[in-house]
């Protein structure tokens, strides 16, 4: 039998109770369904209905780093609830806390909102890219590899740390056949590119957007592209880098000049190459890991920032495709 416990938590004031609960105690709701236990509050009390001392550790140290985050007047919300769930399995408050409370700014939007670093592994990720050159970056769907990269390169753009930003990613589609498509090879490529081009006009705006492609200060294009170029100043992106081929990934890799940053994003396992092709990512990895001027950054599905359904959708598909790993 459960027993009922009172969790040791202690609110300033109830402003602060209300911020960490949440409206009709939606916070609340959501750790009991993501813990599988009865968690709710009576007064100003935090109780559950379980024994289970792993749980109740999770709990306290989930309410501790919220009360401290509501304190500092951020809003909390869905999302931070779950995600600071799961750092709660393994990180303590200080460092939970650090992600609000310390934010990594980036840049600010075309409407003027400012942009910061939402997790953990995103605060990693920008300070592998500003300490090194080269920096992969690996992980499912979701977890900002490519956004972060996109609108850090616009930041270090408008203070001039580069005087170019590269966009570029292999021709390789899953389940469909570029062949079949109508225009040249960048036209092609271009409806797959879309992420890309939503988060420049989301920093910079269509117009000026526009402006930069057009005068080659902001280049978007296929990777075939990139044969024969060395590129200087510039902070290159590849992105879906799972699916280069091992020629590809050295021809890009090769192409790095002085003063440029190259960061390569990519989902390891969604890789859409022919069986008998090896994922130049995958090689890569293993090649030059711990090699001075070159992070690798692994993200996890606990980052992903999307609705907080695709953690779980992801979670299942693994289980599926790993059945001797449960």
């Amino acid at each position: 039998m459960e027993k009922l416990y009172k969790l040791n938590t202690s609110f300033n004031d109830s402003r602060v109770f209300q911020i960490v609960t949440g409206n009709n105690d939606r916070n609340i709701t959501v750790l009991s369904s993501l813990l599988n236990v009865n968690v709710y509050s009576k007064g100003d009390d935090i109780f559950v209905d379980s024994n289970d001392e792993a749980v109740i550790k999770i709990l306290e140290v989930v309410f501790e780093a919220l009360i401290k985050i509501a304190s500092t007047n951020i809003i909390i919300k869905e999302r931070d609830v779950i995600y600071i769930a799961k750092l709660a399995e393994s990180k303590g408050v200080d460092q939970i806390t650090s992600v609000y409370t310390k934010r990594e700014f980036i840049v600010k939007t075309y409407n003027g909102k400012s942009l910061y670093a939402k997790t953990l592994n995103q605060k990693l990720y920008l300070d592998a890219i500003n300490k090194n050159d080269m920096v992969f970056s690996i992980g499912p769907a979701g977890t900002g590899k490519t956004y972060v990269a996109v609108i850090n390169a616009i930041a270090k753009l408008k203070t001039g740390e580069v005087k170019k930003i590269i966009l570029t990613r292999p021709a390789v589609e899953a389940g469909e056949n570029l062949g079949f498509l109508p225009g040249d090879l960048k036209e092609k490529v271009d409806p797959y590119l879309r992420p890309l081009y939503d988060a420049l006009y989301e920093v910079l705006g269509s117009t000026q957007v526009e402006e930069m492609l057009e005068k080659g200060i902001i280049e978007i294009a296929p990777l075939a592209y990139m044969r024969g170029r060395t590129l200087e100043n510039a902070y290159v992106i590849l992105d879906e880098a799972q699916n280069t081929t091992t020629n590809q990934m050295k021809l890009f890799l090769t192409r790095l000049g002085f003063n440029s940053k190259m960061v390569i994003t990519g989902d390891i396992t969604q890789i859409d190459l022919p069986r008998n092709k090896q994922s130049g990512m995958i090689q890569a990895v293993k090649l030059l890991e711990n090699l001075k001027g070159i992070s690798i950054v692994t993200f996890d599905r606990v980052d992903v920032i999307r609705h907080p359904l695709v953690q779980k959708v992801l979670s299942r598909y693994e289980k599926h495709e790993n059945p001797f790993n449960q």
